[in-house]
C-alpha cells in the first residue's frame, strides 16, 4: 500500500513538472538573474524589486497580447504572421492622426483603429484561406506593405504627445493612492494601494480556482481526458502562489497597471475560447490533421480566415497599448514585434507543427522573453549578445519540440 502511495505521488510530481516545465524554468532564470544582479551591484539592485516587476509587466504587455493572437495562427499548422509589427506601426500612426491631429473623440478613434486592424487581418486571411497563398508569403508582403503605408501616413515624422485622457486608459494604475504609508517587508507602501491590491489578488486567485474546477467537471462530464486529481490540485496551488507573489509585488509599488487588467481579460477570453468552445477546438483539429478535420466536416477555410482576421484585431490592441507606453506614434514602431510574439509561443510550448499549445504557455513565454531582456539590460549585456541569447533560447525550444514529437512518434 505504501509503495502504491509513493508511486502515485512520484507520478503526480512528474506530471506537474512535465506540464509546467516552462514555468519552473522561468522561476529558475529569474532567481539566477537576481543572484547575478545582486552580486554585480553589491545587492543595491534587484530583479525582484516591486518597481522592476511592474516595469517588466508594462514593457512586455504588447508581447503577451500579440502572442495570444499569434498562437491561434500557429495552432493551424505552424503558420505565422510576419506582418504584426508593421500593423502595429500603421494602427499607431492612424491613432496619432485621429487623436492628436484631428482631435477625434478617443473612444471613436479607438473603435476605428480596432475596425481597421481587423480589416487588415481579414485582408490577409482572405488571400491565405480562399486564394491559398501561403501564410508566409502573404504576411511577408503585408509586413512590407503596411510598414510603407505607416511611414507615408506619418510622413516619416513621429506624432506626439497624446492627450492625458488617452494615456490614462493604458498607463495608469488602480487603485489611487491615499497618502497613508505602512511598512511591509522593510518597504513603505501606500496603505490603500497595498490592501486593495492584495484583496483583488486574492479574489483573482479564488475566481481562477473556481473556473478551473468548473472546467474540469465539464470535461469529465463530456468524457474528455483530464489530468489526475493530484496533478490538477498541484497545478492550482502552484499557479495560485505565483499569482499571489506577483500581486504582493504590485501592491508594494503603485498597484495594478491598467494594462495588466486588459491583458488578464484577453488571456481569460482566449483561454476559454481555445479550450472550451467548438470553434476553438477546430484550430487544434486543423493543426493536428487538416485533411482529417476537413473530412470530418470542419470548414478549414473559415477557420483559417478567422485566425488571421483575429490576428489583425489583436495587433490593433497591441498598437493602442504601445503608443500609450511610448506616448508617440513613430514610423519605426513595432520593429521585430512579430519575432517576439512568435518566439513567445514556441518557448511557451506551442508546436512548430501546429495543433499543440495554450494561451497560458504563450504568455509564460512572453514573460520569459521579458525577463531575459530586463535581466540582461540591468547586467549591462551588449545588445548583440542579447539577440544571440534570445535566438539560442528559441532554437532550443523548437529543438525540444521536435525531439518530443519524434519520441512520441517512435513510441507509436
Amino acid at each position: 500500500m505504501e509503495e502504491n502511495n509513493t508511486s502515485s505521488m512520484f507520478n503526480t510530481v512528474k506530471s506537474v513538472l512535465k506540464s509546467k516545465t516552462m514555468l519552473f524554468v522561468l522561476v529558475g532564470v529569474m532567481i539566477l538573474f537576481e543572484i547575478l544582479i545582486g552580486a554585480k551591484t553589491g545587492w543595491n539592485s534587484h530583479l525582484f524589486s516591486p518597481a522592476n516587476i511592474t516595469n517588466i509587466i508594462r514593457q512586455n504587455a504588447y508581447v503577451a497580447i500579440l502572442a495570444t493572437g499569434m498562437l491561434l495562427c500557429i495552432l493551424t499548422g505552424g503558420n505565422i504572421d510576419l506582418s504584426v509589427g508593421s500593423v502595429v506601426a500603421l494602427i499607431g500612426a492612424l491613432a496619432g492622426v485621429f487623436i492628436v491631429n484631428w482631435g477625434m473623440p478617443i473612444w471613436l478613434a479607438i473603435l476605428c483603429c480596432l475596425i481597421i486592424g481587423t480589416a487588415i487581418g481579414a485582408f490577409h486571411g482572405f488571400f491565405i484561406a480562399y486564394i491559398h497563398i501561403p501564410p508566409f508569403i502573404t504576411t511577408l508582403a503585408g509586413m512590407l506593405l503596411w510598414r510603407g503605408v505607416a511611414t507615408i501616413v506619418l510622413d516619416g515624422r513621429p506624432i506626439a504627445p497624446f492627450p492625458e485622457k488617452y494615456l490614462k486608459l493604458f498607463e495608469s494604475f488602480l487603485p489611487k493612492a491615499s497618502g497613508n504609508d505602512i511598512e511591509l517587508f522593510g518597504q513603505y507602501s501606500d496603505a490603500h494601494i497595498l490592501v486593495t491590491t492584495i484583496i483583488i489578488t486574492l479574489v483573482a486567485i479564488l475566481a481562477y480556482i473556481i473556473l478551473e474546477i468548473i472546467s474540469r467537471r465539464n470535461k469529465i462530464r463530456k468524457n474528455y481526458t483530464v489530468q489526475s486529481t493530484g496533478s490538477f490540485f498541484a497545478k492550482l496551488i502552484i499557479l495560485s502562489i505565483v499569482i499571489f507573489i506577483i500581486g504582493q509585488f504590485l501592491a508594494r509599488d503603485r498597484g495594478l497597471p491598467v494594462v495588466l487588467i486588459l491583458l488578464g481579460v484577453i488571456i481569460a477570453a482566449y483561454s476559454y475560447f481555445t479550450q472550451n468552445t467548438v470553434p476553438g477546438r477546430y484550430l487544434y483539429a486543423i493543426g493536428g490533421n487538416e485533411k482529417a478535420a476537413r473530412l470530418s466536416g470542419v470548414n478549414t477555410k473559415n477557420v483559417m480566415f478567422f485566425a488571421y482576421t483575429n490576428m489583425g484585431f489583436i495587433a490593433a490592441i497591441a498598437a493602442l497599448v504601445t503608443i500609450a507606453r511610448m506616448n508617440s506614434a513613430q514610423p519605426t514602431s513595432g520593429q521585430n514585434y512579430e519575432m517576439d510574439a512568435i518566439a513567445s509561443c514556441f518557448i511557451g510550448g506551442a508546436s512548430a507543427y501546429g495543433g499543440t499549445g495554450t494561451v497560458g504557455g504563450a504568455v509564460i513565454g512572453a514573460i520569459f522573453m521579458g525577463v531575459l531582456n530586463n535581466g540582461m539590460s540591468i547586467l549591462g549585456v551588449d545588445m548583440n549578445w542579447q539577440r544571440a541569447v534570445k535566438g539560442l533560447v528559441l532554437l532550443l525550444a523548437v529543438l525540444f519540440d521536435v525531439y518530443s514529437k519524434t519520441k512520441r512518434t517512435a513510441k507509436k
